[in-house]
């Protein structure tokens, strides 16, 4: 888009050409690349104390990645893709427990007539259509403390660390397992998508399966999205009940600005807990190197909540030393209200414990720096 510049969440950086053993004239191609991303970020209340952190993974995911295609003749590829996501601080692999391929893992058939069909774990739509799509200026700026959490710890998404971390799904940080997906070509600027999740439980068609769709259209400087996930858990319902999320964005490059806005809900089909999500920002290349970006979203609760809502406006400043190398300064706050004795403000991504505010506002601030290969 002319004007952005927005940075992918890994760039490429070398690629290694090798001709597939045992077919004659089949070529393919194999590309390692990855981003790093680490500073200090200061939190004026986590519990009531002060609190200044190491951090890494904030403005993208600290990521590994070997990605693969073999070309098939008649227009058609074989890919795979391989993901790995790490803590910086330690060297130690996120979620950890043995997944070396804990981001994505996958592999599949692309033709640029029919699209591409893949098989493993990967993204649902929130994150493909919404995120990918330029829809959140948390994906260009904000970094994992712009995506949603606040007073909603009751929401209570299994498996989460939380309750309430990244509800939305906006963040990509929750991938589907043993799924299929497939997504169509451009078709005059329209793309859609569809996933199915089998789930872990063997003959089950029900127990933790997902479900997502996903529909995208780009017109010059204007695009739209929405897409919709609803992921089955053994834990709501004996596994007939789940998260259901479903969100629409827009955005309009105004050459030097992006602006984007977008709306999300989310709802537990079992407790009938649901949070709407309303988000405007704007992304500003100032120069050549210089980015500034704003952000506001308001979250709202239901009476299952205790009508809570949390209000968060989100600023950053980030300077390109090349279109690898990016320095930035972040700052975010967050006042939460709601019908409860104590409502508890609580910024997504403060895993700490007792990473929330002791009160109805979080304070945070950051400098990192972040690079790719």
């Amino acid at each position: 888009m002319k004007g952005i510049k927005p940075r992918r969440l890994a760039m490429a950086g070398c690629t290694f050409a090798f001709i597939a053993p045992g077919i004659a004239g089949a070529q393919g191609s194999i590309t390692l690349q990855g981003v790093i991303d680490a500073g200090v970020t200061y939190v004026n209340n986590q519990h009531g104390g002060a609190a200044t952190l190491f951090d890494s993974g904030v403005l993208s995911p600290d990521l590994l990645t070997f990605k693969g295609s073999e070309d098939l003749g008649g227009g058609n590829r074989a890919i795979f893709e391989l993901t790995s996501q790490f803590d910086l601080g330690s060297g130690a692999t996120i979620p950890g427990a043995g997944q070396i391929f804990n981001r994505t893992a996958l592999v599949g058939l692309t033709n640029d007539r029919f699209g591409s069909l893949t098989f493993g774990s990967q993204y649902d739509f929130m994150f493909e259509t919404l995120t990918l799509g330029l829809y959140d200026g948390a994906f260009l700026f904000g970094g994992i403390y712009d995506f949603r959490q606040g007073p909603f710890t009751a929401l209570g998404v299994p498996n989460n660390p939380t309750g309430s971390f990244d509800f939305d799904r906006m963040a990509g940080a929750t991938r589907v397992g043993n799924s299929v997906k497939y997504r169509s070509p451009d078709i005059s600027g329209f793309t859609l998508g569809a996933l199915y999740g089998f789930g872990g439980v063997p003959g089950s068609f029900s127990s933790d399966s997902t479900m997502s769709f996903g529909a995208n259209y780009t017109n010059g400087p204007f695009g739209i999205g929405a897409a919709y996930v609803e992921v089955k858990y053994p834990q709501l319902g004996d596994g007939h009940d789940g998260i259901r999320n479903f969100g629409v964005g827009a955005h309009y490059n105004f050459g030097s600005v992006l602006g984007m806005v977008l709306y999300t809900n989310t709802k537990n089909t079992a407790s009938g807990a649901k949070i709407d999500v309303f988000k405007g920002g704007a992304s500003w290349t100032i120069s050549g190197a210089w980015t500034l970006g704003l952000d506001y979203a308001y979250m709202k609760g239901n009476d299952v909540l205790l009508n809570n809502k949390a209000q968060q406006v989100t600023t950053a400043l980030q300077y390109s030393f090349s279109k690898r190398t990016t320095a930035y300064v972040e700052a975010i706050y967050q006042r939460a209200s709601g019908d409860a004795a104590v409502t508890r403000a609580w910024i997504n991504g403060l895993l700490q414990p007792d990473g929330a505010a002791s009160n109805r506002s979080q304070t945070l601030a950051r400098i990192g720096l972040r690079t790719s290969f």
